[in-house]
C-alpha cells in the first residue's frame, strides 16, 4: 500500500522536475525581460534628464551647511554671475548691515563725453544660502550626450527596479521552500533597509561633507576648486551613493556568518584591528579611490560592525538563556 502512494508522487515529481537547459531558458526569459524593463526607463529617464541633474546636483548646494555664513560679493554681465566670492567687510565699504552679508554687483558701461565707462550698481540683497557656488562644465561637443545617458541609465536601475526584481524573484523562489523563502525575504528586507539607510545618509550628509573637503584641501594646495567638469562629477556622486549602499550589506555579511556558526562575538571582537584595515579597503574598491571618501565609508563601516558584535552578543545571550528552558 505504501508502495503504491509513493510511486505516483516519485513519478510526478521526476515529470514536474526541469531539465538544465529549460532552467537555462527560463533564466534567459527573466534577463531579456529585465533588459526590456530597463531600457524602457532609460527612454523615461532620457526626458526626465534635467530633473534627475539637478537631484544629483543638490548636495554641491549644501556644501557650506556646516559652516559659518561669510560675506560675499557676485557680480552681474548682463544675465551672467561671477561668484559669489567669499570677502571681508573691511574690503567694501557699504555693506548692508548684518553678520554675513551677500551683495551682487550689476556691471555695465556709460557714454561720458566720448569715453566708454564701467559702471558699478548695488543690486537689492539676495537671499542666497551659499557661500561657495562650484560650476560644473561640459569641455567638449559628446560630453552632454555622455552625461545625459549616464544618468538615464543610473535613473532606469532605479526606476526598473520593481520589474526586474520580480521577474529574477520568479525565477529563484521556485527553486526554494516555504520556510527558505520568508528567510529570504526578511533578509531581503534588511538588505533593502540598509542599502537606502547607506544611499541617503551620503547624499544628505557625507556628500556634502566630502565635497566641502575636496575644495579646502585644494586652497590649501592653492588650486582653484570652482570649476568641475560635469561628467567626473555624476560618475564621483553615483559611485559614491552606490557603494555606499553596497558596503552598508556589510553587517548583513557579518551576521549571517554569525547565524552560521563559523564566529562569535569574541572572534569579532578579537578581529578589530583587521576590519578597520578591511572598512579602508572596501572604501577603495567601492567608491573612489580617495582619502576623503575613503574615511567617509569607513568610519560608518566600522561603527556598524561594532553594533554586529552587541547583535552576536545578544543572540549568544538568548541562546545560552533557552538552554535551561529546553532541558526543563
Amino acid at each position: 500500500m505504501s508502495t503504491d502512494n509513493v510511486e505516483p508522487e516519485s513519478s510526478n515529481d521526476s515529470a514536474n522536475r526541469k531539465s538544465f537547459w529549460e532552467h537555462l531558458a527560463d533564466l534567459r526569459k527573466a534577463l531579456v525581460r529585465s533588459c526590456i524593463a530597463v531600457g524602457l526607463a532609460v527612454i523615461v529617464c532620457l526626458f526626465l534628464d534635467s530633473y534627475l541633474i539637478s537631484i544629483l546636483e543638490y548636495p554641491l548646494r549644501r556644501i557650506d551647511m556646516f559652516e559659518k555664513p561669510k560675506p560675499t560679493v557676485s557680480f552681474k554681465i548682463g544675465d551672467t554671475k561671477l561668484g559669489p566670492y567669499p570677502i571681508k567687510p573691511e574690503q567694501f565699504a557699504g555693506l548692508p548691515p548684518g553678520t554675513a552679508p551677500r551683495v551682487i554687483f550689476q556691471l555695465g558701461t556709460a557714454q561720458i563725453g566720448q569715453e566708454q565707462v564701467v559702471t558699478v550698481k548695488l543690486e537689492p540683497q539676495a537671499d542666497d544660502s551659499a557661500t561657495l557656488r562650484v560650476r560644473l562644465h561640459n569641455f567638449s561637443p559628446p560630453e552632454a550626450f555622455v552625461i545625459a545617458f549616464h544618468v538615464a541609465l543610473y535613473g532606469a536601475l532605479i526606476l526598473a527596479a520593481p520589474f526586474w526584481i520580480y521577474f529574477l524573484g520568479g525565477f529563484i523562489l521556485p527553486a526554494l521552500h516555504v520556510h527558505e523563502r520568508r528567510l529570504l525575504f526578511r533578509w531581503a528586507g534588511w538588505s533593502l533597509f540598509l542599502f537606502l539607510f547607506g544611499v541617503l545618509t551620503t547624499y544628505f550628509l557625507l556628500l556634502p561633507v566630502a565635497l566641502r573637503a575636496s575644495i579646502v584641501y585644494s586652497d590649501l594646495l592653492h588650486f582653484e576648486a570652482l570649476d568641475w567638469r560635469a561628467d567626473e562629477y555624476i560618475n564621483f556622486v553615483c559611485k559614491f551613493l552606490f557603494g555606499m549602499g553596497l558596503g552598508f550589506q556589510f553587517p548583513l555579511v557579518i551576521l549571517l556568518t554569525v547565524k552560521l556558526g563559523f564566529v562569535t562575538h569574541r572572534q569579532l571582537a578579537h578581529y578589530r584591528r583587521h576590519v578597520i584595515v578591511l572598512c579602508f579597503i572596501l572604501g577603495a574598491v567601492l567608491t573612489t579611490p580617495e582619502v576623503i571618501t575613503q574615511f567617509a565609508m569607513a568610519v560608518p563601516l566600522y561603527l556598524l560592525y561594532e553594533i554586529c558584535i552587541w547583535i552576536a552578543w545578544y543572540w549568544e545571550w538568548k541562546k545560552r538563556r533557552a538552554i535551561p528552558t529546553l532541558a526543563a
